[in-house]
């Protein structure tokens, strides 16, 4: 693997001029402003016979600007500046015509295209030129490499309590500064980049340098990154490099006019349950694609890193479908394995660290991968995180089937440590996959019907939302602390969001009521959402405060099942849990020094039952335990 990705990297120093340069492809292809006035404009087509570009400046003229062919599949056309001003003005309408090897005439959006509308009486998108006289100005420096991630997983167009399609602007303004409130260091962004379908959840992108325009433009997008860069939260981009929409009209797929643009051909070229193309990694230009759209990113609208989807598709040939992962290394390396994506992933990461070392890279993949989040230089994906994606796992799958008094200790603890040594993990309780329709959160699952009546502090407390409550908090805490070295919550479930995630589309007859968040619910002080609100910040604070997350992983000092208590040390702080459903402890003995209430699920401002006095400290006696010299009685 380290042999392909030198080889590819050696190639590119010799004949691109080196890694900077070749990267750098986003400023000459696609439609690009010259400082004179005129426009430079560079497309890969290897399966166009001939290649054109049209729009509102040419009046829609098919021919009038032929593209000059070059080597290897690539066309270049250059129109002059009229009396020193652009020949395309800012905000006209363009395609790039291809006159396929049939002769047929196929009108595109270019690959590299920054901007693409969709009026609302059209289906299909519309390619503008973005150039606007005063482009926004980054104000602040991006925050310092985080040692500890508590990461804020957000779709901008669902971030409002209105059935309606949120705007950049309103995340700038009304949800950036909940985040900073909850302690959160980081905000993940999904669906940015253009996706012509919104109930894809953002994951079928049709164009990849485009920011969405359904929130807003290029511009409100850079403004809502630097005003996150002045709260020091930094953004980090879902980018989707797994697959791509199989629209033609407005996306990727035949821009030539063939299947094998971009993607491989035939069966490879499909993915077989997302109904999507996939990406021939093996391909010059498509290395240059990918590698540019990265940078993009970085450069343009200042991202502070990204969290790769799909990276278990990528790396196999079987693409992870009807496949199990038991962690036999005869599963991570042979011919199943598609070495040209995991080559490009570490092409991907290489380049971040060396241009950006400052960005952070995630990768989201079930299969455990041996060595994914260690250094390329040691043979490794590059990656600094990856997602533990048995965590939410496990936390449904004991809720759905055991009893409380059922609940394992053992295979909590187990579940929750389970990650390969000196790689980095990012821990969650739940993530966007659980919200969405067809599955349930965590507060769902725990509650249920009851949280459309029951969850007024007018209303006595029943054995349902009383238990819901208390688990929310201690299943987020015990995940938090002992799950990775970092952590993750997406929008609106730090609270316990009611209901599922469900976008417009016609099975609900285009229905915006479950694409929203409804974040009024905590400023609602009649309403108990405000406990889980207000906990789930003063853990984050907490951890802020003692950095458990970069701290190393923690010592298990128990995990009783009879008692069903666990406990365990981490960044110079002890943490226990009492799984019981019904008994409590007077006179515990754990394995401490000396104890003072820091974090407590049962007091009164979380919803719990205020039973621990908070005002004393304890101390602790030689008195050994689970082979520790000192212990305390809590």
């Amino acid at each position: 693997r380290y042999s392909l990705f030198y080889n590819h990297l050696k190639n590119i120093e010799e004949s691109e001029g080196g890694l900077d340069k070749f990267t750098k492809s986003y400023k000459t292809f696609g439609v690009n402003q010259l400082e004179d006035g005129g426009i430079y404009c560079k497309e890969w087509a290897p399966g166009a016979e001939a290649v054109f570009l049209a729009g509102d400046f040419n009046g829609w003229d098919p021919f009038s600007h032929p593209y000059k062919k070059l080597e290897y599949g690539k066309w270049e056309l250059f129109i002059p500046p009229e009396d020193g001003r652009s020949p395309v003005p800012h905000g006209s309408k363009l395609k790039v015509v291809i006159r396929a090897q049939n002769g047929a005439l196929l009108y595109r959006i270019s690959p590299w295209a920054r901007y693409v509308v969709r009026d609302e009486d059209k289906v299909n998108y519309d390619w503008v030129h973005w150039n606007p006289p005063q482009s926004y100005i980054h104000k602040n420096p991006s925050p310092k490499r985080l040692k500890s991630l508590r990461i804020y997983e957000s779709h901008v167009g669902i971030a409002s309590p209105e059935g309606k399609v949120a705007s950049y602007k309103n995340f700038t303004h009304n949800v950036l500064p909940r985040i900073k409130d909850l302690g959160y260091n980081c905000v993940q962004l999904m669906a940015i980049m253009e996706h012509a379908y919104y109930a894809s959840f953002g994951y079928q992108v049709t164009s990849f340098f485009a920011a969405s325009s359904r929130y807003g433009t290029p511009d409100d997008l850079k403004e809502m990154i630097d005003v996150a860069h002045s709260m020091g939260i930094t953004v980090l981009l879902d980018v989707v490099h797994s697959h791509a929409s199989k629209n033609s009209e407005d996306g990727l797929n035949q821009f030539d006019g063939t299947d094998s643009c971009f993607f491989h051909s035939g069966y490879r070229g499909n993915h077989q349950l997302w109904d999507s193309r996939l990406f021939d990694y093996a391909n010059w230009e498509v290395l240059r694609f990918l590698l540019s759209n990265l940078r993009m990113w970085i450069e343009d609208y200042r991202f502070d890193g990204f969290r790769f989807d799909g990276v278990t598709s990528m790396l196999y040939h079987h693409h992870g479908i009807g496949t199990g992962f038991s962690g036999d290394y005869n599963e991570y390396f042979g011919l199943h394995v598609d070495e040209d994506a995991l080559c490009y992933l570490m092409l991907a990461n290489h380049m971040i660290n060396t241009l950006h070392p400052e960005c952070i890279t995630i990768a989201e993949d079930v299969s455990g991968m041996p060595a994914l989040c260690r250094p390329v230089a040691e043979g490794g994906g590059g990656f600094d995180y990856r997602l533990a994606m048995a965590i939410p796992d496990k936390w449904i799958q004991i809720i759905k089937e055991l009893k409380d008094e059922d609940w394992n200790m053992g295979n909590i603890v187990h579940t929750l440590t389970n990650r390969r040594c000196e790689e980095k993990y990012i821990a969650y309780a739940e993530s966007h996959d659980q919200a969405l329709v067809g599955d349930k959160t965590l507060a769902f699952r725990l509650m249920d019907a009851e949280m459309y009546t029951n969850m007024s502090v007018l209303i006595p407390l029943t054995p349902i939302i009383d238990r819901g409550i208390q688990l929310h908090k201690m299943i987020r805490l015990i995940t938090h602390a002992l799950g990775g070295e970092s952590y993750l919550n997406f929008m609106g479930n730090e609270f316990g969001h009611p209901e599922w995630l469900d976008f417009p589309r016609i099975g609900n007859n285009e229905s915006y009521h479950y694409a929203r968040r409804q974040f009024n619910l905590t400023e609602d002080d009649l309403l108990r959402y405000k406990f889980l609100n207000a906990f789930d910040r003063d853990m984050n604070k907490l951890e802020e405060r003692f950095g458990w997350l970069a701290s190393p992983q923690a010592y298990v000092s128990e995990k009783h099942e009879s008692n069903k208590v666990i406990a365990f040390e981490r960044a110079g702080l002890i943490f226990i849990f009492n799984f019981h459903p019904y008994q409590s402890y007077v006179d515990y003995r754990v394995v401490a020094f000396k104890y003072k209430i820091l974090l407590d699920s049962d007091a009164g401002e979380y919803g719990g039952h205020q039973r621990l006095d908070h005002n004393t400290e304890y101390f602790s006696e030689e008195y050994p335990h689970n082979y520790r010299p000192n212990s305390i009685m809590v």
